[in-house]
């Protein structure tokens, strides 16, 4: 325990405190230790016909998409354009959160709807990347604001015709990772392939 401490992969919050994983640790888990639990056939079909029929619509397939996408992971749910267009749906999952009890985290994580320069930016390191088809993973001190240390973002690249952009969840650090990385994943390639 004492060695992932040392190299970062876990921190201890005060001398009685049990030891928790950091965001460095968090994302190691994620890449490299994680089994995924994927959808299964009936899920993923399921979700290919909510939002099939808006494949030659793209706002309204973005819409459409993060709604689904935060009503299967209990997550607000973002989609964001390479022309600023930003999409969101499920604000009031958080809510369910007891991390979001917090005003000034809750405050913070809703302005971020408003902030198109913040998910420029997201956008921007995650074109710049070379591995395209990671899942990427945003968590606590990563966020870069005050009040943002209890919050993660996982997102993922989409391509759809002319339009880039990313697509991700919003929720508590403590995502169930197995869980939420393949659904992310799913829908961003969904959004990729149905549109071609």
């Amino acid at each position: 325990m004492s060695a992932l401490t040392q190299l970062g992969f876990l921190k201890k919050s005060h001398l009685s405190a049990g030891r928790s994983p950091t965001s460095m640790g968090l994302k190691y888990y994620v890449r490299n230790l994680m089994t995924p639990k994927n959808l299964s056939v009936s899920e993923e079909i399921g979700a290919k016909e909510k939002i099939w029929d808006y494949r030659n619509e793209f706002d309204r397939l973005l819409k459409e998409t993060t709604k689904e996408l935060a009503n299967k992971t209990r997550s607000m749910a973002i989609a964001t354009t390479d022309h600023g267009a930003i999409y969101s749906y499920g604000a009031s999952n958080l809510l369910e959160e007891p991390e979001f009890f917090n005003i000034d985290v809750t405050k913070t994580v809703l302005s971020l709807l408003d902030n198109t320069n913040f998910w420029f930016e997201i956008l921007k390191k995650a074109n710049s990347q070379d591995e395209e088809k990671i899942i990427h993973l945003l968590i606590g001190e990563d966020l870069g604001m005050e009040h943002l240390e209890p919050c993660g973002f996982v997102y993922q690249n989409y391509e759809a015709g002319p339009h880039r952009g990313i697509l991700g969840i919003v929720g508590p650090a403590r995502f169930r990772y197995t869980s939420v990385v393949p659904v992310v994943d799913y829908f961003a390639e969904l959004i990729s392939t149905i549109t071609r």
